[in-house]
C-alpha cells in the first residue's frame, strides 16, 4: 500500500499507534449525539493542501492497519450459509467497514474527481447493503449481497481495487474549498424543498457523514478545540439522522414504505441543526480563512 500514500499523498509519513487509536476512537462517536453542543465560533474552515494530504495519508493508513481481507471473506462466508453473525462477528464486521468507509469518505473530500474509484466504492456499498440485511432478516438480501462481498475480497478483485487507488490525486486547497461548499450548498437546497424521500434522506446524511470524517480526521492529527466541538456538533446530526434511517430501510423491509418514492417531513431536530449548519458555513467571512457562528445557541438532542 505504499504506493497509494506516495502518489495518492506525494510524501510517506509514518503514524503512531497512538495516533490511529485516536482516530478509531473519533470514528466510534461520529454518531453519539452529546447531551449538550454547539457549533465553534469561529468554525474552522480553511485547509491548507499540505493538512489534506496528511488527512488523506491517515485515513489509508487506518484502513490497512484495521482491513483483513480474509476476515472479510470469512465472515460474508458464514453469513451465506446461516444468515446471520454472532455479536463479536458483528462488532469485527462493523469496525472493518467503518475503516472502509472513513477511507471512501477521505476519497471523495481530497480526491481531485471527488468520487470514490469504482470498485471501492461499490465494496462500500455492498457491506453496507448486507449489513442491513443481516440485521432485518431479509435471508435472500443476505444471500446476494453475502456471496458479492466474498467475489470483492478475493485476490484479482483486491488487487483491481489498489490498482484504482494508486491512480488516485489529490485536490488543490481551493477545489477542497470549493467541494465542501457545494454540499453544503446541496444541504440548503434539500432543506428549502420541504418533505423528502428515504433516498432524498439518505443523501442528506452522507454529506453530513462526510464533513463528520474530514473533522475526525483533522482533530486527530490537530486537537484544537474548534475543530473538536464542530466534529461533535456533526456527529450529533449524523446520529441523529442514522437512527432515523435505519428505521427508514427496516419499515421499507417489511413494505410499509417506498424507499424512493414516499415523502415525509423532516424532524424538527434533525432540520433545526441542519438549518444552524447550513446557515453557518454558507455565511463566509470576508478573510475567507474562517466562517463566524456567532449567536447560535446550545442545541439539545431529541429525548
Amino acid at each position: 500500500m505504499r504506493s497509494i500514500r506516495s502518489r495518492a499523498t506525494n510524501r510517506e509519513e509514518v503514524f503512531t499507534p497512538e495516533t490511529l487509536e485516536a482516530l478509531f476512537e473519533a470514528v466510534e462517536m461520529d454518531d453519539v449525539v452529546d447531551p449538550v453542543v454547539s457549533l465553534p465560533d469561529p468554525i474552522p474552515v480553511d485547509c491548507t493542501e499540505a493538512e489534506m494530504r496528511r488527512c488523506l495519508s491517515l485515513c489509508v493508513e487506518f484502513w490497512r492497519a484495521g482491513t483483513d481481507r480474509g476476515a472479510m471473506r470469512d465472515l460474508a462466508g458464514t453469513l451465506v450459509l446461516t444468515g446471520d453473525l454472532p455479536q463479536d462477528a458483528r462488532v469485527r464486521y462493523k469496525h472493518i467497514r467503518a475503516r472502509y468507509k472513513q477511507l471512501r469518505f477521505a476519497l471523495v473530500l481530497y480526491g481531485r474527481r471527488h468520487k470514490a474509484p469504482l470498485l471501492f466504492r461499490s465494496t462500500v456499498a455492498v457491506m453496507g447493503h448486507l449489513q442491513d440485511s443481516f440485521r432485518n432478516r431479509r435471508r435472500l438480501a443476505v444471500l446476494g449481497y453475502g456471496m458479492a462481498l466474498r467475489l470483492m475480497m478475493a485476490r484479482p478483485v483486491w488487487m483491481a481495487v489498489l490498482w484504482e487507488l494508486r491512480r488516485v490525486r489529490l485536490d488543490d486547497a481551493d477545489g477542497f474549498l470549493a467541494f465542501r461548499r457545494r454540499e453544503f450548498a446541496r444541504l440548503g437546497r434539500a432543506l428549502a424543498g420541504g418533505p423528502v424521500t428515504g433516498h432524498a434522506f439518505h443523501v442528506m446524511r452522507k454529506i453530513v457523514s462526510r464533513q463528520v470524517s474530514y473533522y475526525d480526521t483533522r482533530r486527530t492529527l490537530e486537537p484544537e478545540e474548534n475543530l473538536y466541538r464542530m466534529s461533535r456538533f456533526l456527529s450529533a446530526i449524523n446520529g441523529l439522522m442514522g437512527s432515523m434511517h435505519d428505521d427508514l430501510v427496516e419499515q421499507a423491509g417489511a413494505g410499509h414504505r417506498d424507499y424512493h418514492r414516499d415523502r415525509f417531513p423532516l424532524p424538527e431536530d434533525i432540520g433545526r441543526r441542519l438549518e444552524a449548519l447550513t446557515a453557518a458555513c454558507l455565511g463566509e467571512s470576508p478573510t475567507g480563512a474562517v466562517i463566524a457562528a456567532r449567536g447560535m445557541p446550545s442545541l439539545q438532542p431529541a429525548e
